[in-house]
């Protein structure tokens, strides 16, 4: 493997390995992001996983419409300012403003994590570079049922992998359209299910009164930032694997410390 491109996959493996997000929530709540979360109404569990069902939904029908295979560096910034101008919602109205709220930062993250994809030389038009954008609201957090093998980024991606499989030859054969049938259902709900854990430390830090609105753009700002680091790193390792090998670029992986 070339020099540059050991060490564009050693800073892909400190993004994907390092991710940051319940930290810097912390830090911007001034307490632990674990506190805020007990703090949520029992209720908050249902409604954030039905809410986080829903934005996936809606981002999948909405954001990636537009995008051409023109690579060209991400609007990480532009796309951060968007995300944080949704937040002032969550901010001021908490857990009751998710299901309007969340489906509109959802979709602006998919467009930005579609953004960087192209950047790294995916093709959008294609349905497997679609599903791969989707599936980076799974490197947000551990799943119920993860072991220690599955909280790494190739073992959630091997967690992942029959699922993102039989949901391509699905839309190979009946396209998005058909977001309803079983292998797309239990690709979402693999998705979303990672996806409720950051989403619930979004809303939580979101809900601490001192925080308000403001605060809540500043949430989304971090949230953003988060996936991006989060998709940058992913789809580094995927350019990579289609130059090198996924089983070449995966031990490599392995080999770097961190």
């Amino acid at each position: 493997m070339h020099p540059d491109h050991l060490q564009q996959l050693a800073h892909a493996k400190y993004l994907l390995e390092t991710p940051a997000v319940a930290a810097r929530l912390s830090n911007a709540l001034g307490t632990p992001i674990e506190k805020a979360v007990s703090m949520l109404p029992k209720r908050a569990s249902d409604v954030i996983t039905s809410a986080t069902r829903k934005a996936l939904d809606a981002a999948l029908k909405a954001a990636l419409k537009g995008f051409n295979d023109q690579r060209k560096a991400p609007a990480n910034r532009l796309h951060q300012l968007t995300v944080a101008a949704s937040g002032g919602l969550g901010g001021a109205f908490g857990l009751p403003a998710l299901a309007l709220e969340l489906p509109v930062s959802t979709t602006l993250m998919l467009r930005s994590i579609a953004d960087i994809a192209r950047s790294e030389g995916e093709q959008l038009t294609e349905r497997e570079a679609q599903l791969a954008c989707l599936a980076v609201f799974a490197l947000g957090g551990p799943g119920e049922s993860d072991d220690g093998a599955e909280t790494g980024y190739f073992g959630i991606r091997a967690a992942m992998a029959k699922a993102m499989s039989d949901a391509l030859a699905h839309v190979a054969h009946h396209g998005m359209a058909q977001q309803g049938a079983p292998a797309m259902v239990r690709f979402m709900a693999q998705v979303a299910a990672r996806f409720s854990i950051p989403v619930s430390q979004k809303v939580a830090a979101q809900s601490v009164p001192i925080i308000g609105a403001l605060g809540g753009a500043t949430v989304n700002a971090l949230f953003m930032e988060h996936f991006q680091k989060m998709a940058t790193g992913h789809f580094t390792v995927r350019r990579l694997e289609r130059l090198y090998g996924a089983r070449e670029v995966q031990r490599r992986y392995a080999l770097i410390a961190i």
